[in-house]
Protein backbone atom coordinates (compact mmCIF):
# COMPACT_ATOMS: atom_id res chain seq x y z
CA UNK A 1 0.00 0.00 0.00
CA UNK A 2 1.20 3.18 -0.84
CA UNK A 3 1.98 5.67 2.00
CA UNK A 4 2.23 9.65 2.80
CA UNK A 5 3.44 11.55 5.43
CA UNK A 6 0.08 13.61 6.42
CA UNK A 7 1.12 16.92 7.34
CA UNK A 8 -2.16 18.81 8.18
CA UNK A 9 -1.78 21.94 7.13
CA UNK A 10 -3.81 25.29 8.55
CA UNK A 11 -1.46 28.38 7.90
CA UNK A 12 -0.89 30.57 5.58
CA UNK A 13 2.00 29.77 3.73
CA UNK A 14 5.40 31.40 4.14
CA UNK A 15 6.21 29.79 1.47
CA UNK A 16 5.54 27.33 3.92
CA UNK A 17 4.24 28.37 7.47
CA UNK A 18 1.41 26.22 7.65
CA UNK A 19 0.09 23.75 10.11
CA UNK A 20 1.80 20.30 10.01
CA UNK A 21 0.92 17.38 11.73
CA UNK A 22 3.14 13.74 11.15
CA UNK A 23 1.25 10.99 10.87
CA UNK A 24 1.92 8.07 8.87
CA UNK A 25 -1.69 6.83 7.29
CA UNK A 26 -2.98 5.02 4.17
CA UNK A 27 -3.39 6.97 0.88
CA UNK A 28 -6.56 7.76 0.23
CA UNK A 29 -7.84 6.19 -3.69
CA UNK A 30 -11.17 8.01 -3.91
CA UNK A 31 -13.87 6.23 -3.59
CA UNK A 32 -14.01 2.39 -5.08
CA UNK A 33 -11.75 3.76 -7.63
CA UNK A 34 -13.83 5.02 -10.65
CA UNK A 35 -12.17 4.77 -14.04
CA UNK A 36 -11.47 8.46 -16.03
CA UNK A 37 -13.52 9.84 -18.11
CA UNK A 38 -12.83 9.38 -22.08
CA UNK A 39 -13.14 13.31 -21.65
CA UNK A 40 -9.99 12.80 -18.92
CA UNK A 41 -8.18 10.56 -21.14
CA UNK A 42 -8.69 13.17 -24.06
CA UNK A 43 -7.89 16.22 -22.00
CA UNK A 44 -4.41 14.26 -20.96
CA UNK A 45 -3.90 13.68 -24.41
CA UNK A 46 -4.18 17.15 -25.28
CA UNK A 47 -1.21 17.82 -22.32
CA UNK A 48 0.73 15.82 -24.31
CA UNK A 49 0.35 17.51 -27.74
CA UNK A 50 1.26 20.81 -26.28
CA UNK A 51 3.94 19.78 -24.35
CA UNK A 52 5.65 17.61 -27.36
CA UNK A 53 5.01 20.96 -29.39
CA UNK A 54 6.60 23.37 -26.80
CA UNK A 55 9.41 20.85 -26.68
CA UNK A 56 10.07 20.38 -30.55
CA UNK A 57 8.81 24.35 -32.01
CA UNK A 58 9.92 26.62 -28.44
CA UNK A 59 12.05 29.49 -29.33
CA UNK A 60 14.94 28.03 -27.06
CA UNK A 61 15.18 24.31 -25.62
CA UNK A 62 13.43 23.94 -22.93
CA UNK A 63 14.26 22.16 -19.78
CA UNK A 64 11.93 19.13 -19.86
CA UNK A 65 11.61 19.24 -15.89
CA UNK A 66 10.75 22.52 -15.77
CA UNK A 67 7.97 22.45 -18.02
CA UNK A 68 6.50 19.81 -16.04
CA UNK A 69 7.74 21.22 -12.61
CA UNK A 70 5.55 24.53 -13.95
CA UNK A 71 2.50 22.37 -14.90
CA UNK A 72 2.01 20.39 -11.80
CA UNK A 73 2.22 23.93 -9.76
CA UNK A 74 0.13 25.56 -12.02
CA UNK A 75 -2.39 22.45 -12.10
CA UNK A 76 -2.06 23.25 -8.02
CA UNK A 77 -2.15 26.82 -7.62
CA UNK A 78 -5.68 26.63 -9.60
CA UNK A 79 -7.26 25.15 -7.26
CA UNK A 80 -6.61 27.58 -4.10
CA UNK A 81 -4.20 29.92 -2.70
CA UNK A 82 -2.67 27.05 -0.85
CA UNK A 83 -2.50 24.21 -2.94
CA UNK A 84 1.18 24.32 -4.44
CA UNK A 85 4.12 21.64 -5.79
CA UNK A 86 7.55 22.02 -3.36
CA UNK A 87 10.74 21.19 -5.08
CA UNK A 88 12.89 19.31 -2.92
CA UNK A 89 14.74 22.26 -1.62
CA UNK A 90 11.68 23.99 -0.79
CA UNK A 91 10.07 20.43 0.72
CA UNK A 92 14.12 20.18 2.89
CA UNK A 93 13.07 24.03 3.59
CA UNK A 94 9.80 23.53 4.87
CA UNK A 95 11.08 20.45 7.12
CA UNK A 96 13.55 22.97 8.49
CA UNK A 97 11.62 25.81 9.32
CA UNK A 98 8.98 24.00 11.46
CA UNK A 99 11.96 23.32 13.74
CA UNK A 100 12.00 26.73 14.52
CA UNK A 101 14.94 28.13 12.86
CA UNK A 102 16.12 28.61 8.96
CA UNK A 103 17.92 31.10 6.63
CA UNK A 104 16.22 34.31 5.30
CA UNK A 105 14.38 37.70 5.90
CA UNK A 106 11.87 36.95 8.62
CA UNK A 107 8.09 37.39 6.84
CA UNK A 108 5.32 35.19 6.68
CA UNK A 109 4.23 35.84 3.39
CA UNK A 110 0.83 34.69 1.00
CA UNK A 111 0.53 35.62 -3.16
CA UNK A 112 -2.00 37.93 -3.96
CA UNK A 113 -3.37 38.75 -7.62
CA UNK A 114 0.50 37.81 -8.54
CA UNK A 115 2.24 39.71 -6.01
CA UNK A 116 3.64 38.70 -2.79
CA UNK A 117 1.92 40.01 0.23
CA UNK A 118 3.15 39.94 3.60
CA UNK A 119 0.87 38.40 6.04
CA UNK A 120 3.19 40.03 8.98
CA UNK A 121 7.02 40.24 9.89
CA UNK A 122 8.46 38.00 12.34
CA UNK A 123 9.58 39.68 16.01
CA UNK A 124 13.20 40.88 16.14
CA UNK A 125 13.96 39.64 12.28
CA UNK A 126 15.41 41.81 10.01
CA UNK A 127 12.20 42.53 8.08
CA UNK A 128 10.50 43.10 11.65
CA UNK A 129 13.97 45.69 12.23
CA UNK A 130 12.95 47.49 8.60
CA UNK A 131 9.77 48.08 9.82
CA UNK A 132 8.55 45.67 6.92
CA UNK A 133 4.82 46.00 7.76
CA UNK A 134 1.38 43.09 7.49
CA UNK A 135 -0.47 44.48 3.96
CA UNK A 136 2.54 45.04 2.45
CA UNK A 137 3.19 44.00 -1.20
CA UNK A 138 6.21 43.22 -2.67
CA UNK A 139 6.80 43.79 -6.51
CA UNK A 140 10.81 43.53 -7.18
CA UNK A 141 13.32 41.65 -5.38
CA UNK A 142 16.85 43.37 -6.42
CA UNK A 143 15.04 45.07 -9.21
CA UNK A 144 13.07 41.46 -10.72
CA UNK A 145 9.37 41.53 -11.30
CA UNK A 146 8.12 39.33 -8.95
CA UNK A 147 4.84 39.16 -11.35
CA UNK A 148 5.31 35.95 -13.21
CA UNK A 149 6.93 34.07 -10.07
CA UNK A 150 5.42 31.39 -8.55
CA UNK A 151 5.38 31.82 -4.36
CA UNK A 152 7.74 29.20 -3.60
CA UNK A 153 9.88 30.93 -6.32
CA UNK A 154 9.38 34.27 -4.87
CA UNK A 155 10.47 32.74 -1.40
CA UNK A 156 13.47 31.00 -3.34
CA UNK A 157 14.80 34.52 -4.07
CA UNK A 158 14.58 36.06 -0.80
CA UNK A 159 16.36 33.47 0.75
CA UNK A 160 19.89 33.25 0.69
CA UNK A 161 23.66 33.02 2.25
CA UNK A 162 23.44 34.83 5.66
CA UNK A 163 25.04 38.25 5.71
CA UNK A 164 23.71 39.15 1.73
CA UNK A 165 21.75 42.02 0.81
CA UNK A 166 18.43 42.46 -1.11
CA UNK A 167 16.63 44.82 -1.91
CA UNK A 168 12.87 44.67 -1.65
CA UNK A 169 10.35 47.18 -3.31
CA UNK A 170 7.28 47.77 -1.46
CA UNK A 171 3.59 49.18 -2.66
CA UNK A 172 1.89 50.38 1.24
CA UNK A 173 -1.88 51.74 0.84
CA UNK A 174 -1.99 55.48 1.39
CA UNK A 175 1.92 55.75 0.15
CA UNK A 176 1.85 57.32 -2.92
CA UNK A 177 5.73 56.01 -4.13
CA UNK A 178 6.84 52.65 -4.09
CA UNK A 179 9.54 52.11 -1.19
CA UNK A 180 12.47 50.00 -1.33
CA UNK A 181 14.16 48.70 1.34
CA UNK A 182 17.55 46.91 1.74
CA UNK A 183 17.64 44.07 3.98
CA UNK A 184 20.52 41.58 4.93
CA UNK A 185 19.71 37.87 5.44
CA UNK A 186 20.17 36.56 8.93
CA UNK A 187 19.53 32.94 10.52
CA UNK A 188 16.14 33.36 11.18
CA UNK A 189 15.48 31.53 14.66
CA UNK A 190 12.00 31.49 15.76
CA UNK A 191 11.16 32.07 19.59
CA UNK A 192 8.25 30.38 19.03
CA UNK A 193 6.75 32.08 22.83
CA UNK A 194 8.07 34.97 24.79
CA UNK A 195 6.47 36.05 28.08
CA UNK A 196 7.02 38.38 31.16
CA UNK A 197 5.11 39.53 34.06
CA UNK A 198 3.52 42.41 33.86
CA UNK A 199 3.08 43.26 37.73
CA UNK A 200 0.59 40.52 38.52
CA UNK A 201 -0.52 39.56 35.10
CA UNK A 202 1.50 36.45 33.06
CA UNK A 203 1.67 38.11 28.91
CA UNK A 204 2.67 35.24 26.90
CA UNK A 205 3.24 35.94 23.13
CA UNK A 206 3.15 33.33 20.81
CA UNK A 207 4.74 34.23 17.37
CA UNK A 208 4.24 30.80 15.30
CA UNK A 209 3.15 27.12 16.37
CA UNK A 210 6.37 25.13 16.16
CA UNK A 211 7.95 21.95 17.48
CA UNK A 212 9.02 24.26 20.09
CA UNK A 213 5.38 25.98 21.36
CA UNK A 214 3.89 23.94 23.68
CA UNK A 215 7.14 23.19 25.57
CA UNK A 216 7.93 26.98 25.89
CA UNK A 217 4.60 27.70 26.64
CA UNK A 218 5.11 25.86 29.66
CA UNK A 219 7.88 27.07 30.99
CA UNK A 220 6.18 30.42 30.45
CA UNK A 221 3.41 29.75 33.00
CA UNK A 222 6.10 27.38 35.33
CA UNK A 223 8.08 30.81 35.38
CA UNK A 224 5.77 33.51 35.49
CA UNK A 225 3.66 31.03 38.38
CA UNK A 226 7.01 31.14 40.61
CA UNK A 227 7.69 35.02 39.76
CA UNK A 228 4.32 36.57 41.20
CA UNK A 229 2.98 33.22 43.04
CA UNK A 230 0.02 31.66 42.62
CA UNK A 231 -2.07 33.79 45.11
CA UNK A 232 -0.95 37.16 43.44
CA UNK A 233 -1.25 36.23 39.89
CA UNK A 234 -4.88 37.60 38.15
CA UNK A 235 -4.45 36.19 34.96
CA UNK A 236 -2.57 35.33 31.94
CA UNK A 237 -2.83 37.24 28.52
CA UNK A 238 -1.81 35.21 25.24
CA UNK A 239 -1.15 37.15 22.60
CA UNK A 240 -1.96 35.47 19.27
CA UNK A 241 -2.04 38.79 16.97
CA UNK A 242 0.17 38.38 13.72
CA UNK A 243 0.71 35.04 14.49
CA UNK A 244 0.46 33.22 11.17
CA UNK A 245 -0.08 29.90 11.88
CA UNK A 246 2.03 26.36 12.40
CA UNK A 247 1.92 22.82 13.79
CA UNK A 248 -1.50 21.62 14.32
CA UNK A 249 -0.91 19.40 17.02
CA UNK A 250 1.00 22.12 18.54
CA UNK A 251 -2.28 24.03 18.50
CA UNK A 252 -4.27 21.68 19.71
CA UNK A 253 -1.52 20.88 22.83
CA UNK A 254 -1.42 24.83 23.78
CA UNK A 255 -5.54 24.59 23.58
CA UNK A 256 -5.31 21.39 25.80
CA UNK A 257 -3.10 23.63 28.36
CA UNK A 258 -6.23 25.43 29.49
CA UNK A 259 -8.93 22.89 28.79
CA UNK A 260 -9.60 19.83 30.87
CA UNK A 261 -11.98 18.56 28.81
CA UNK A 262 -13.96 18.78 25.33
CA UNK A 263 -13.58 18.93 21.82
CA UNK A 264 -10.77 21.15 20.50
CA UNK A 265 -11.10 21.32 16.53
CA UNK A 266 -12.33 18.79 14.25
CA UNK A 267 -11.33 18.52 10.38
CA UNK A 268 -13.90 17.37 8.07
CA UNK A 269 -13.15 15.87 4.33
CA UNK A 270 -14.49 15.19 1.56
CA UNK A 271 -15.76 12.02 2.12
CA UNK A 272 -17.88 11.11 5.12
CA UNK A 273 -15.40 9.05 6.78
CA UNK A 274 -12.17 11.42 6.98
CA UNK A 275 -13.72 13.13 10.00
CA UNK A 276 -10.81 13.87 12.90
CA UNK A 277 -11.87 14.80 16.04
CA UNK A 278 -9.39 16.10 18.94
CA UNK A 279 -9.90 16.60 22.58
CA UNK A 280 -8.84 17.64 25.37
CA UNK A 281 -7.28 15.56 28.32
CA UNK A 282 -7.53 16.68 32.08
CA UNK A 283 -5.64 19.02 33.66
CA UNK A 284 -6.04 22.46 33.51
CA UNK A 285 -1.77 24.57 33.30
CA UNK A 286 -3.13 27.47 35.03
CA UNK A 287 -5.71 25.97 37.68
CA UNK A 288 -8.52 27.70 36.11
CA UNK A 289 -6.87 31.55 35.79
CA UNK A 290 -8.65 34.00 33.95
CA UNK A 291 -7.04 34.05 30.38
CA UNK A 292 -7.77 36.24 27.82
CA UNK A 293 -6.25 35.84 23.93
CA UNK A 294 -5.58 38.86 22.20
CA UNK A 295 -6.09 38.27 18.19
CA UNK A 296 -6.45 40.65 14.76
CA UNK A 297 -6.25 40.52 11.15
CA UNK A 298 -2.98 38.67 11.27
CA UNK A 299 -4.08 35.60 13.71
CA UNK A 300 -4.36 32.95 11.30
CA UNK A 301 -5.14 28.96 10.93
CA UNK A 302 -3.38 27.63 14.22
CA UNK A 303 -4.47 30.88 16.16
CA UNK A 304 -7.62 30.80 15.10
CA UNK A 305 -8.01 26.94 16.03
CA UNK A 306 -7.24 27.85 20.05
CA UNK A 307 -8.98 31.06 19.70
CA UNK A 308 -11.86 29.48 18.77
CA UNK A 309 -11.46 26.50 20.74
CA UNK A 310 -11.29 28.87 24.26
CA UNK A 311 -13.98 30.65 23.12
CA UNK A 312 -16.69 28.06 22.22
CA UNK A 313 -15.73 26.63 25.59
CA UNK A 314 -15.96 29.96 27.68
CA UNK A 315 -12.29 29.23 29.18
CA UNK A 316 -11.41 32.52 27.69
CA UNK A 317 -12.55 35.75 26.68
CA UNK A 318 -11.14 36.43 23.06
CA UNK A 319 -10.62 40.14 22.40
CA UNK A 320 -8.97 42.27 19.60
CA UNK A 321 -10.42 42.52 15.94
CA UNK A 322 -11.42 39.28 13.81
CA UNK A 323 -8.68 36.86 12.46
CA UNK A 324 -7.27 36.02 8.75
CA UNK A 325 -10.77 33.29 7.95
CA UNK A 326 -8.30 30.27 7.07
CA UNK A 327 -10.15 27.51 7.91
CA UNK A 328 -8.46 24.92 5.26
CA UNK A 329 -6.29 21.99 6.11
CA UNK A 330 -3.37 20.72 3.67
CA UNK A 331 -2.06 17.74 3.73
CA UNK A 332 1.42 17.40 2.61
CA UNK A 333 2.11 14.47 0.14
CA UNK A 334 5.69 13.71 -0.24
CA UNK A 335 6.92 11.85 -3.94
CA UNK A 336 9.99 10.65 -2.75
CA UNK A 337 13.04 12.30 -4.70
CA UNK A 338 10.77 14.59 -6.05
CA UNK A 339 9.62 16.91 -3.41
CA UNK A 340 5.82 17.26 -1.78
CA UNK A 341 2.71 18.34 -3.07
CA UNK A 342 0.60 20.40 -0.14
CA UNK A 343 -2.89 19.73 -1.20
CA UNK A 344 -6.01 21.42 0.19
CA UNK A 345 -7.97 18.11 1.98
CA UNK A 346 -9.97 19.35 4.53
CA UNK A 347 -12.02 22.46 6.50
CA UNK A 348 -11.83 22.54 9.67
CA UNK A 349 -14.45 23.24 12.28
CA UNK A 350 -14.21 25.24 15.94
CA UNK A 351 -15.90 22.36 19.31
CA UNK A 352 -19.36 24.31 17.98
CA UNK A 353 -19.39 23.17 14.79
CA UNK A 354 -18.42 26.22 13.10
CA UNK A 355 -16.18 26.93 10.29
CA UNK A 356 -14.33 30.26 10.37
CA UNK A 357 -13.57 29.63 6.79
CA UNK A 358 -13.44 33.23 4.93
CA UNK A 359 -15.09 34.62 8.05
CA UNK A 360 -12.49 34.64 10.67
CA UNK A 361 -13.11 34.34 14.80
CA UNK A 362 -14.80 36.87 15.96
CA UNK A 363 -13.45 38.78 19.42
CA UNK A 364 -15.98 38.90 22.32
CA UNK A 365 -14.70 42.59 22.78
CA UNK A 366 -14.00 44.26 19.77
CA UNK A 367 -11.07 46.47 20.40
CA UNK A 368 -9.79 48.81 17.58
CA UNK A 369 -5.68 50.54 17.91
CA UNK A 370 -4.85 53.64 17.49
CA UNK A 371 -3.04 54.26 14.62
CA UNK A 372 -0.19 56.71 14.00
CA UNK A 373 -1.09 59.12 10.81
CA UNK A 374 0.92 57.89 8.64
CA UNK A 375 -1.02 54.33 8.80
CA UNK A 376 -4.67 55.97 8.48
CA UNK A 377 -6.52 53.94 6.14
CA UNK A 378 -3.93 50.98 5.52
CA UNK A 379 -3.76 48.94 8.65
CA UNK A 380 -6.29 46.48 7.70
CA UNK A 381 -5.48 42.39 6.11
CA UNK A 382 -7.78 41.68 3.26
CA UNK A 383 -8.22 38.31 5.26
CA UNK A 384 -8.34 35.00 3.55
CA UNK A 385 -11.61 35.92 1.89
CA UNK A 386 -9.55 38.76 0.05
CA UNK A 387 -7.40 36.53 -1.37
CA UNK A 388 -8.30 35.10 -4.88
CA UNK A 389 -9.52 31.96 -5.80
CA UNK A 390 -9.91 30.78 -1.65
CA UNK A 391 -12.55 28.73 -0.98
CA UNK A 392 -15.74 29.62 0.11
CA UNK A 393 -17.40 29.93 3.00
CA UNK A 394 -19.89 26.98 3.74
CA UNK A 395 -22.68 29.58 5.11
CA UNK A 396 -23.30 32.95 6.29
CA UNK A 397 -21.18 35.98 4.42
CA UNK A 398 -17.54 36.21 3.94
CA UNK A 399 -15.95 38.93 5.80
CA UNK A 400 -12.93 40.76 4.57
CA UNK A 401 -10.45 43.14 6.81
CA UNK A 402 -9.22 43.62 9.48
CA UNK A 403 -7.30 45.58 11.83
CA UNK A 404 -3.65 43.79 12.24
CA UNK A 405 -1.39 46.66 13.55
CA UNK A 406 0.10 46.30 17.25
CA UNK A 407 2.51 49.10 18.40
CA UNK A 408 5.72 48.40 19.70
CA UNK A 409 5.06 50.53 22.78
CA UNK A 410 2.90 48.25 25.19
CA UNK A 411 2.00 51.11 26.90
CA UNK A 412 0.24 52.72 23.52
CA UNK A 413 -1.97 49.49 22.97
CA UNK A 414 -5.22 49.74 23.59
CA UNK A 415 -5.75 46.07 23.43
CA UNK A 416 -3.03 44.87 25.98
CA UNK A 417 -4.06 47.19 28.03
CA UNK A 418 -7.47 46.61 28.12
CA UNK A 419 -6.96 42.59 28.56
CA UNK A 420 -4.52 44.19 31.83
CA UNK A 421 -7.71 46.63 33.03
CA UNK A 422 -9.85 43.66 32.86
CA UNK A 423 -7.93 40.95 34.27
CA UNK A 424 -7.08 43.22 37.52
CA UNK A 425 -10.41 44.34 37.83
CA UNK A 426 -10.06 48.07 37.14
CA UNK A 427 -11.96 47.95 33.59
CA UNK A 428 -15.77 45.90 33.21
CA UNK A 429 -17.24 43.80 29.92
CA UNK A 430 -20.01 41.31 30.02
CA UNK A 431 -17.85 39.31 27.85
CA UNK A 432 -15.35 39.02 30.66
CA UNK A 433 -15.32 37.02 32.88
CA UNK A 434 -16.86 34.19 30.00
CA UNK A 435 -20.00 32.97 31.36
CA UNK A 436 -19.95 29.12 30.41
CA UNK A 437 -23.81 28.49 30.26
CA UNK A 438 -23.70 31.11 26.93
CA UNK A 439 -21.99 28.04 25.18
CA UNK A 440 -25.28 25.84 25.83
CA UNK A 441 -27.01 29.29 24.15
CA UNK A 442 -24.89 29.79 21.46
Amino acid sequence: MIRKVSLLLVGVVLGATAVVTYSQAPFRISEPAHAASPDTYNQLNLFGDVFERVRSDYVEQPVDADLIEAAINGMLTDLDPHSSYLSPKNFRDMQVQTRGEFGGLGIEVTMEEGLVKVVAPIDDTPAFDAGIMAGDLITHLDGEQVLGLTLNEAVEKMRGPVDTDITVTILRENVEEPLEVTLTRDVIRIRAVRWETMDDVGYIRVTQFNEQTYDNLENAIVEISEDVGADNLKGFVIDLRNNPGGLLDQAISVSDAFLNQGEIVSTRGRHADEIQRYNARPGDLVDGKPVIVLVNGGSASASEIVAGALQDHRRATVLGTRSFGKGSVQTIIPLGANGAIRLTTARYYTPSGTSIQAKGITPDIITLQELPEELQGRAETKGEAGLRGHLSAEEGEEMSGSQAYVPRDKSEDNQLQLALDLLRGEASDDAFPPQPDKQAAK
